[in-house]
């Protein structure tokens, strides 16, 4: 069977790429996949998150081993964690830039004799030339923010001087 993907940046702009891949393919496959799709150079480090249908990030799977209980991309098959019922995934890649990717399964269909996988199918938008900005947002509405903090003025920050 083939998962056919819209892979899509997450900003204001419409920009997405139409992806078809075999449903046995890895996570890495898809990661080089949206590399290429995009135009990314790919030297920058990745990771995908499972997610649940309104975009909540979870469990992370890591291109790379850096210890710990991490699955990682080249190690996790699309159809061990997609299938009609578990159709999103996040994909973030340059985590100093936070290019962000929402990832929905459109369709499980029939392989294509003659047809190379994985296949870009479509392309829409232009990538911007850097990252959108994320506006990252506090769960706990108890959060107090001191909009007068000056966090380069370390001699009077409120900490002990001995606090490491």
């Amino acid at each position: 069977m083939v998962y056919r993907f819209r892979v899509i940046l997450d900003a204001e702009e419409d920009v997405f790429r139409d992806i078809e891949i075999l449903q046995e393919s890895t996570l890495e496959d898809l990661h080089n996949s949206i590399v290429q799709s995009f135009g990314f150079d790919g030297t920058e480090m990745a990771s995908f998150y499972l997610s649940d249908e309104e975009w909540n990030q979870g469990e992370e799977i890591s291109q790379f081993d850096m210890g710990g209980e991490v699955r990682l991309m080249n190690e996790t098959s699309l159809e061990s964690i997609l299938d009609e019922k578990n159709r999103k995934i996040i994909y973030v890649y340059d985590f100093l830039n936070m290019w962000t990717f929402l990832i929905e399964l459109g369709e499980i269909a029939e392989i294509e004799e003659g047809r190379d996988y994985p296949n870009l199918m479509f392309v829409h938008g232009q990538l911007p030339d850097s990252a959108p900005d994320k506006e990252f947002i506090a769960e706990d509405d108890d959060t107090v923010v001191d909009d007068d903090l000056d966090i380069d003025d370390y001699d009077n920050l409120s900490f002990d001087e001995n606090w490491n």
